[in-house]
């Protein structure tokens, strides 16, 4: 090693306590962000500020003996940024951490030809240049770590909440973590399914669909069970509607979205009920994309899905039992003879006009129409569920 660069290392060795006390006074006072830290990271702070400018030193003093090899085998991120604890990136921002190495750059460059002989500061001027280069690759790598791995445990906690919700185990821990991940949906909240797309990585689809909900003024919570993706939205004034927005990001086949519930701890009821549609959709292969579980009815009752059955008999027969015996009277006696108004109207000895009149009562009570063939085949499955029951009252 020439006899300049070690003299000019033996004096930055000596001066880096000095160089250090000046970098932490410098940065209350140049770095506005810094009081509003708390007195624990502000010494977080001061230890990278001390653990960098003793690793430029080192860095700079590698040919002089065990300090200078021991650097060696350090990469700059470790030994700037290695005392610190990894949380501390989500306290101070690349921006601010940037700052934070420029500022002690600009404080070693200040001082040290008041700590060199002369005919050194040249050399050790243009060191400092080449030693902040690294340390901003450093930080960067330090920042990219930091964001790939919160990226990652954001993912399992996003599945942990979807996965709650589902299982309708949405307690005061879920609704923390939900928001947490930044839900702050405030209303109604309504679960859609699907398969998942083929060939595209999962971060990247969560990331689309939260997109795509975000320009509806949604919140989304995403997560992948098996072969399906699972979307919590929460902001929902048209389920079906908020469906159709994100149907690009779903593989093939059908997406349901469940009925709207008050709020994430309930949503639980929307994603029973479109699991159970999802599970029976092949049974109508001509349904809509996106369809609501509601118009899969049919299917899920049929498939064993006992709140689908409590469904048909309390929200469909019971009401028509409720309104008007001749309502119920007569959709059997449509039902019977074939969907003719005229052979209905002759079995119950009325005017086919007073026929037509009922069936619409049937709908307005039920919200589905006798005359609509796949209405009319749910209202048959709801007739036959509801005598079944023996139930004649709400």
């Amino acid at each position: 090693m020439p006899a300049s660069r070690r003299r000019s290392a033996a004096a930055l060795r000596n001066s880096s306590g000095q160089l250090s006390t000046a970098a932490t006074a410098r940065m209350a006072t140049d770095l506005p962000w810094f009081d509003d830290l708390s007195a624990e990271d502000r010494s977080w702070v001061g230890l990278i500020v001390q653990a960098g400018i003793r690793g430029f030193v080192d860095w700079y003093d590698v040919e002089a003996g065990a300090q200078g090899d021991a650097a060696v085998h350090h990469p700059l991120d470790v030994v700037v940024f290695g005392a610190a604890p990894r949380e501390l990136t989500g306290v101070i921002s690349l921006q601010q951490t940037v700052e934070l190495v420029r500022l002690s750059i600009r404080v070693v460059e200040t001082n040290i030809d008041a700590i060199l002989d002369p005919e050194d500061v040249r050399e050790v001027h243009d060191a400092v240049l080449l030693y902040a280069r690294e340390v901003a690759f450093a930080t960067a790598a330090v920042y990219a770590r930091a964001a790939e791995s919160r990226g990652a445990w954001d993912a399992r906690l996003e599945a942990l909440v979807v996965d709650a919700v589902v299982r309708a185990e949405a307690d005061e821990t879920v609704l923390s973590r939900a928001s947490a991940l930044g839900w702050g949906a405030h209303g109604d909240v309504a679960v859609v399914l699907g398969a998942t797309p083929p060939h595209r990585a999962e971060l990247d689809v969560f990331e689309s669909v939260r997109r795509s909900a975000r320009a509806g003024d949604m919140d989304a919570l995403c997560a992948t069970q098996g072969d399906r993706l699972v979307v919590v939205l929460g902001g929902v004034s048209d389920p079906l509607k908020a469906a159709t927005r994100l149907l690009d990001h779903f593989g093939d086949g059908p997406v349901v979205v469940g009925p709207v519930t008050a709020d994430l701890a309930h949503a639980s009821a929307s994603a029973r009920a479109a699991l159970s549609a999802h599970r029976a959709a092949s049974g109508w292969p001509d349904a809509p994309r996106p369809v609501e579980s509601r118009d899969l009815l049919p299917e899920r009752a049929l498939a064993g899905d006992g709140h689908a059955r409590r469904h048909l008999v309390d929200d469909v027969y019971l009401p028509l039992v409720a309104a008007r015996g001749t309502l119920l009277e007569t959709l059997a006696a449509w039902f019977e003879h074939g969907a003719s108004i005229e052979g209905t109207a002759r079995a119950l000895f009325v005017h086919p006009n007073t026929v037509r009149y009922r069936l619409r009562q049937v709908a307005d009570v039920t919200g589905w129409s006798p005359t609509r063939p796949r209405e009319a085949f749910a209202l048959q499955l709801a007739l036959i569920l509801g005598r079944q029951s023996g139930r004649t009252e709400l």
